[in-house]
């Protein structure tokens, strides 16, 4: 799977695409990972991508030639499943909308900044807008390596045990039962007995409660969709 990422600040990128899951992904070519910086693709000699919004009010807005300079070049290579720009009104991001996209091949994420970006960008050129939660950043570089990590994790190969994913929260629309490790009993804290009698069918049951009854407790709203 490939990603290209189009931002103002690369540098906010390098080290989340550097390490742990993300950076084994690609050393076994599973996945691809191109941060493209928008100033590259600016025509002035200021490599400004930016200018004040028609109609006044605070803030600068993107600019749509870099973008649509970008994001041309890059069709121009090869097909894409999606164009996806990172804003707070997009629709937010679930489980069952990361299990999709895990299943493209190739995607551009624009990353906005300032006030906003130009909407021809989004009119023309975008084929879906996702938001991380009800609340704003800087800009969209965070939920843009948010949104590469939860897609890769679920990528047939990246996991060391490919099960694991399909045992996390939401998935199957409950939150995740308690886990634990050794030692079984930390300063007369004990792991609960059942995880411990070696009986899968008993143990699984006990999970399903487990995830049910924290659902219940903290994220209702799942068990009402």
């Amino acid at each position: 799977m490939r990603f290209d990422i189009v931002t103002v600040l690369p540098g906010l990128l390098e080290s989340p695409f550097a390490h742990s899951i993300l950076q084994r992904a690609q050393k076994k070519g599973l996945v691809e990972i191109y941060v493209h910086n928008l100033r590259d693709y600016a025509a002035n000699k200021h490599k400004s991508v930016d200018d004040y919004p028609y109609g006044g009010g605070s803030g600068m807005v993107m600019q749509i030639e870099p973008f649509a300079a970008c994001i041309e070049k890059l069709r121009d290579a090869r097909d894409y499943d999606e164009v996806v720009f990172m804003s707070p009104d997009g629709e937010r991001l679930n489980q069952t909308i990361t299990n999709g996209l895990a299943l493209r091949k190739n995607m551009i994420i624009l990353c906005g900044h300032y006030k906003g970006i130009d909407q021809r960008i989004r009119d023309i050129y975008v084929t879906r807008e996702i938001s991380i939660g009800d609340y704003v950043l800087s800009g969209g570089e965070l939920p843009a390596a948010i949104l590469v990590d939860a897609i890769v994790r679920l990528i047939p190969g990246v996991l060391s045990d490919e099960t694991s994913a399909l045992s996390d929260s939401f998935q199957g629309d409950l939150l995740d039962a308690p886990v634990y490790t050794r030692p079984a009993d930390w300063r007369g804290h004990r792991v609960p007995d059942i995880l411990l009698s070696g009986n899968q069918s008993l143990i699984d049951n006990w999970r399903y409660e487990q995830s049910l009854a924290r659902t219940r407790e903290r994220r209702p709203d799942l068990l009402d969709e």
